[in-house]
């Protein structure tokens, strides 16, 4: 599902340039369920993020479901991220003025991948999926921090994309609920999905398939 090739990410800052990953090669099969892992600056984010093409790699390439994408013209970009990637972040991003069930249609109404006639329906069916249908008709704000990353994944899945990426999803929750969305991530795995997580939490690395290291850019484990 994903290739990623001699992929190097290098910055022009004011005091030179900042390689921030550097030679990477990393294939993940399709319903594979991967962590990436490291120190705070070796890299995790900024990986996830070429996978996901927000970030372009300075060289190398990264295909995704057969598709290279380092060099797509920005419009068919957004339009395939829309499509083939569902984000998860470490701070929700929910809209406070949207109810849960709005946040999860949200992503629909972008892409237009339903008839509107049927946002809702898909909206709840996903909210159920992730175990907070309950709470489908509250505002972020009314929701527990679990609660709300369950909504946020729920979302992510708006549009039945192949991959998932989630970034420190569970760095603002409490131990015993963070390996509560570490085991939905896993059961999403289990249904096809491709999910890779950058974490800190290696007393989760049970429940995922595979772990990858980086040190300073580079991949010391694969």
């Amino acid at each position: 599902m994903i290739s990623l090739q001699q992929v190097t990410k290098c910055y022009n800052t004011s005091a030179g340039p900042f390689l921030a990953v550097t030679d990477i090669d990393l294939a993940i099969g399709a319903g594979e369920f991967v962590a990436i892992t490291g120190k705070s600056g070796s890299g995790k984010s900024t990986l996830l993020n070429m996978l996901g093409g927000i970030d372009r790699p300075s060289s190398g390439s990264v295909t995704v479901g057969g598709t290279a994408i380092e060099n797509m013209h920005e419009n068919r970009l957004a339009a395939w991220r829309g499509r083939t990637i569902g984000f998860v972040f470490q701070f929700f991003q929910l809209l406070p003025t949207l109810t849960a069930a709005e946040n999860v249609m949200l992503p629909m109404d972008f892409s237009r991948t339903l008839p509107a006639a049927q946002r809702r329906r898909r909206a709840l069916e996903l909210l159920d999926t992730v175990g907070v249908m309950d709470q489908r008709d509250k505002l972020p704000a009314a929701l527990s921090g679990g609660q709300q990353q369950r909504v946020a994944i729920a979302r992510a899945l708006a549009n039945d994309p192949p991959v998932i990426l989630a970034d420190e999803p569970t760095g603002n929750l409490d131990s015993q609920t963070g390996a509560a969305i570490f085991r939905l991530f896993g059961e999403l795995a289990s249904r096809g999905k491709t999910v890779v997580v950058v974490t800190h939490e290696h007393d989760l690395a049970g429940l995922i398939d595979r772990s990858v290291e980086l040190v300073d850019g580079a991949m010391v484990s694969r």
